[in-house]
């Protein structure tokens, strides 16, 4: 059985930092599309950035580049999401997620995924 298991998040002033990770279960992140994605209420669900760990290519969405950074680690089977510079509009539920392969096309599509995990809330005050 397949689980992604997100943890790290919270309450952190606008400036400030947080870093996410996800940890797979009965699921090999190796040679695998790991993506993070958020959903604030009211809106869609949207992707932010994306790892294709058999090639270390790495998708962001333009709201985040410069800020956060993604990372795999398949020693631990782990993917981390590294946020600095948090700004008040990045407050939402990030949500881990995985398939097979990334293209630069889709990879921020959420339907495209196969397994998510349950979330965990940041939330970025001003």
């Amino acid at each position: 059985q397949v689980q992604l298991v997100e943890s790290g998040g919270g309450s952190v002033q606008a400036g400030g930092s947080l870093r996410l990770s996800c940890a797979a279960s009965g699921y090999t992140i190796g040679s695998n599309c790991m993506g993070w994605f958020r959903q604030a209420p009211g809106k869609e669900r949207e992707g932010v950035a994306a790892v294709y760990t058999g090639s270390t290519s790495t998708y962001y969405a333009d709201s985040v580049k410069g800020r956060f950074t993604i990372s795999q680690d398949n020693a631990k089977n782990t993917v981390d999401l590294e946020m600095n510079s948090l700004k008040p509009e990045d407050t939402a539920m990030y949500y881990c997620a995985a398939r097979g392969v990334c293209h630069f096309n889709w990879w921020n599509r959420a339907s495209m995924y196969d397994y998510w995990g349950q979330g965990t809330q940041v939330t970025v005050s001003s």
